[in-house]
């Protein structure tokens, strides 16, 4: 497939930006494609900087407010740095020192997806990874380093927070991993050639859980595994609620904007994965990494403390109908 490449910033190869093994359809409409425009809709997806731009112009506008609010929060949160060596350390490392205690959670959970979960996705490491909300890339880097062959999904581009930070990784690996621009619910792949896609501390940012899900299936080999990975779980949905209430409350005082996360998914219940086991014939598998005695004590505390209940993480990876 030859994609229209009208930019290419420092030698970076469109052949590496657009793995020749990887099947294409349109964003738009669906269509498969093999040239730069969809004979269908029209719609051209285009290489920029190494990164596949495959989001319309439609989906860049609904979505164009909440990235703005995204990345100016994010920046003032101190995310990213200057320093390469901040990348090529995550999740194990926080070198900024702002954000230890997820990162340890983020560095545990990525430890347990890969043991516990992608060796049967497509055998031994070399499957095909779609990472759905890579931000910097990191657990993209990561899995190129185990052998796979990951491609890194996010609607931000920037070189801090974004895709465009995953150049750090290029001088540590043979080749960068391919990089997109896209949409979760609307991606730029045709059906059944992943082993696996991971939702990477992601899918609570999801308009339409289901669709996402449903759209993440249907790219993913029969058999091939879904799993989301480092999305708040809730006992009950009060329980969320008060959290997205208590957040939006956060970032109204300290920035301003709650990041138009109004129509977002935010939490998971068990009632609600229940809906999506129905709705899409699949049978979710929980699994439980261990956070540390501080992460297992919280929910006891909040309620000596009178609180409510807070989050808990979880894994979760269902198969795909064969």
């Amino acid at each position: 497939m030859h994609i229209h490449a009208p930019a290419r910033h420092g030698g970076t190869a469109v052949d590496e930006a657009l793995p020749p093994d990887i099947r294409w359809r349109c964003p738009r409409c669906g269509t498969g494609i093999g040239e730069p425009d969809c004979p269908a809709c029209g719609f051209a997806i285009a290489v920029r900087n190494g990164i596949v731009h495959a989001l319309p112009p439609e989906s860049l506008a609904r979505h164009a407010r909440f990235m703005e609010e995204y990345e100016r929060i994010r920046e003032a949160e101190g995310r990213g740095s200057n320093d390469e060596a901040y990348y090529l350390d995550l999740p194990y490392r926080d070198r900024s020192g702002r954000d230890r205690k997820q990162w340890r959670m983020r560095a545990r959970s990525y430890e347990y997806l890969v043991r516990h979960l992608l060796a049967g996705a497509g055998g031994d490491p070399g499957g095909r990874i779609l990472d759905l909300g890579a931000g910097n890339g990191w657990m993209s880097y990561r899995l190129a380093l185990a052998g796979y062959r990951p491609c890194a999904v996010d609607l931000l581009t920037n070189d801090r927070d974004g895709l465009g930070a995953a150049s750090h990784y290029r001088t540590r690996l043979p080749a960068l991993f391919p990089r997109f621009q896209a949409d979760i619910s609307r991606l730029p792949f045709a059906d059944g050639q992943f082993d696996a896609a991971v939702f990477n501390a992601s899918f609570h940012y999801s308009e339409d859980g289901e669709a996402s899900l449903r759209e993440a299936l249907r790219c993913v080999k029969p058999g091939g595994i879904l799993i989301i990975s480092d999305t708040p779980w809730y006992p009950s949905a009060n329980d969320g609620l008060r959290m997205v209430a208590e957040r939006h409350a956060t970032l109204l005082r300290c920035h301003g904007t709650a990041a138009s996360s109004g129509t977002m998914l935010q939490f998971l219940t068990d009632e609600w994965l229940r809906k999506t086991e129905q709705a899409l014939s699949i049978r979710w598998e929980i699994h439980r990494p261990w956070y540390g005695l501080a992460w297992a004590m919280r929910p006891v505390l909040a309620r000596l403390r009178g609180r409510r209940r807070p989050s808990r993480f979880r894994l979760y990876a269902a198969r795909k109908p064969g």
